[in-house]
């Protein structure tokens, strides 16, 4: 299984954001999309997310075209995200935000011991998530994501706003997702934060994909240094 981006192009109103985009992702490996800001990163993000429509251009999952298919519908197709921005209920209970996500899906709740277990937060399961670090709350959103047994996460910053030891943390549990069959799409600022999880990586300047290829070979090309990482 693997989503596919065919010549995707977006345009708001006389802007050209992206000029032709072709990207892949397959189930069990990782890809990181980076560029500066206003590169067209997160539109093309959003696009693959099911938030925004291309002008044109095909996003296919599988042989299925989900191209104008919205975002909830995405997600029961298999394909979840982590935002920017903390998502967690701050008012929940770390197990309720678990709760809560697999009663509205249908989905089973004996699931959710494992899953605290999982991602290291059991012995916060009675705490209210609005006391939680920034480490513990993507943890818990993370863990909030398996609660749908998705095929595809998109992670959108996972490494903003926290510190270099749960960064370290959230590596190995994206290591350990893909090593469990899903694909996952990143996309950060950090390229120390990537390169070292990564599969393959994506650059994205002024609407164009300017290398894409393996981390190292990538980091080294001579565009990119240019334009990203500061010559």
């Amino acid at each position: 299984m693997e989503i596919v981006c065919k010549d995707v192009k977006k345009r708001f109103g006389r802007k050209q954001v992206l000029n032709g985009i072709n990207l892949n992702v397959r189930t069990g490996e990782v890809v990181g999309l980076l560029g500066p800001n206003g590169s067209g990163k997160t539109t093309l993000f959003n696009i693959i997310l099911g938030v925004v429509i291309p002008s044109s251009g095909k996003i296919y999952l599988g042989e299925k075209d989900i191209t104008k298919i919205p975002i909830h519908k995405r997600a029961k197709l298999g394909i979840t995200y982590l935002q920017q921005e903390t998502s967690v209920f701050r008012q929940l209970s770390v197990e309720d935000n678990l709760k809560l996500v697999i009663e509205y899906h249908d989905k089973d709740v004996k699931k959710i011991p494992k899953l605290l277990k999982e991602f290291g937060i059991d012995s916060l399961k009675d705490q209210y998530a609005f006391y939680l670090s920034g480490g513990e709350k993507r943890r818990l959103e993370l863990a909030r994501m398996m609660t749908l047994s998705p095929k595809f996460l998109l992670l959108d910053e996972p490494f903003v706003g926290i510190d270099p030891k749960t960064v370290k943390e959230i590596q190995k549990m994206v290591i350990s997702l893909k090593e469990r069959g899903l694909g996952i799409i990143i996309t950060d600022h950090s390229v120390d934060a990537l390169k070292d999880i990564v599969d393959r990586l994506y650059v994205i300047h002024k609407g164009d994909t300017i290398a894409s290829g393996q981390p190292e070979e990538v980091l080294n090309d001579e565009t990119v240094k240019e334009v990203y990482l500061g010559g």
